[in-house]
């Protein structure tokens, strides 16, 4: 008992002594093997233990020079193990250090020497409160090793990590310099790619404003060339006669025609005619009509395919679409607009709106034993809407 606080004692003397140096040691890994509760089989594939064994054999690989000398060893400690039946919790933990020794001499080639084995740890591991793990350590403190293997291997380990850390201070003031090095290398070629780049950009603006403000002339030219000629072709074709049909009256089964003389660009002056005549119902109902419609046209816009105008209408009609009939005639005008969608060079459609005013003079009558017997006059005007067309437009010349 009295030695071994003697052995503790030199332990905390040592460590204290060496602080700095101890604080240069190399950075410590630890390595966790996990064990199935109340088992002391250490199960590799299990729970994530073979890619930990992996690890840990890689990195002693690399260091088993160090490790023959006696300048490194492993630390293995087993915490919070479960006893089962046959095995005590510190005779459980026991055979877990042994069973992680023997797969690492097995596989790493290794001795016993090598390693610092904590004795039974019955508190679990770590911040997530572990329970029944091997925790490995690589390399082991010196305090560790003093503690289990003794001072004279701590002092071996203590005397490695001063040399170590001399030769680490080296080659981290190298590394840095280096880095600074190649820092400074890439600045400078980063500047300078990024002045070239600024350059490459300044050009291509340069050269992108050189052709759009040349594509912009050759527009503005073939633009003008192009006004020009339309020009001199309207002047030319200052004359037309087109052939017009109202879409609108046809779908109402009352045939439409009408013809279109342009006296120049602006100037047209129009005649629309529509007559139909039914009768159905051994005669009891008709729906008789006949208008012509003569019109003044100013064309304006760019293309001259909007306009406005006058419109005067005239005809008759006879209406009994129901026990009374209606006949009489018809008279009227007003303005009207609209505008002409180009198809292709010799068709158009005109969609056109005419508002005005409408009399019509008419005469009631019934039907009595296919006579018609007259039942008085009426007179009425209409404001509002008096024509509408969607007109196929056909260019003759």
């Amino acid at each position: 008992m009295k030695k071994s606080k003697q052995l503790l004692l030199i332990t905390a003397l040592l460590f204290i002594w060496e602080l700095p140096v101890i604080a240069q040691q190399p950075t410590d890994t630890t390595y966790i093997f996990r064990f199935v509760p109340n088992d002391d089989m250490f199960y590799v594939p299990w729970n994530g233990n073979d890619r930990s064994l992996h690890q840990l054999l890689n990195i002693l690989e690399k260091n088993k020079k160090q490790l023959q000398a006696g300048q490194m060893y492993i630390s293995v400690s087993s915490y919070a193990a479960s006893a089962n039946d046959i095995l005590t919790s510190e005779r459980m933990a026991y055979i877990r250090n042994n069973r992680i020794k023997s797969e690492l001499i097995t596989q790493g080639g290794l001795t016993e020497q090598m390693f610092v084995t904590d004795r039974a740890i019955p508190s679990s591991y770590g911040k997530e409160q572990l329970h029944n793990v091997v925790v490995v350590t690589f390399p082991a403190s010196v305090e560790k090793v003093a503690e289990i293997a003794g001072i004279e291997a701590a002092r071996r380990v203590e005397n490695y990590n001063k040399e170590r850390s001399g030769k680490a201070e080296r080659e981290r003031l190298s590394i840095e310099q280096a880095a600074r090095e190649k820092a400074e290398a890439e600045r400078l070629s980063k500047e300078q790619a990024e002045r070239e780049h600024l350059a490459a950009q300044e050009k291509a603006r340069k050269q992108a404003e050189t052709e759009r403000l040349a594509a912009e002339r050759e527009e503005k030219e073939r633009a003008e060339t192009e006004r020009l000629a339309a020009e001199a072709a309207a002047k030319a074709k200052a004359h037309s006669l087109s052939l017009r049909a109202n879409l609108l009256r046809w779908g109402t089964l009352t045939p439409d025609l009408g013809v279109e003389w342009r006296l120049n660009r602006h100037v047209g002056i129009l005649v629309n005619g529509s007559y139909t005549s039914w009768t159905w119902n051994s005669n009891d109902r008709r729906y008789a009509l006949w208008e012509i419609a003569p019109e003044a046209r100013y064309y304006i816009g760019k293309e001259k395919r909007g306009y406005i105008g006058a419109i005067y209408k005239a005809g008759s009609f006879n209406y009994k679409l129901s026990e009374i009939g209606k006949q009489g005639n018809l008279m009227g005008g007003g303005l009207t607009g609209g505008y002409q969608l180009k198809l292709n060079k010799a068709l158009n459609l005109d969609f056109s709106l005419a508002l005005g005013c409408l009399h019509a003079d008419y005469d009631k009558y019934i039907v009595i034993d296919g006579i018609r017997v007259r039942q008085g006059k009426e007179t009425k005007n209409w404001w509002g809407p008096i024509s509408a067309g969607v007109t196929l437009v056909w260019n003759i010349f």
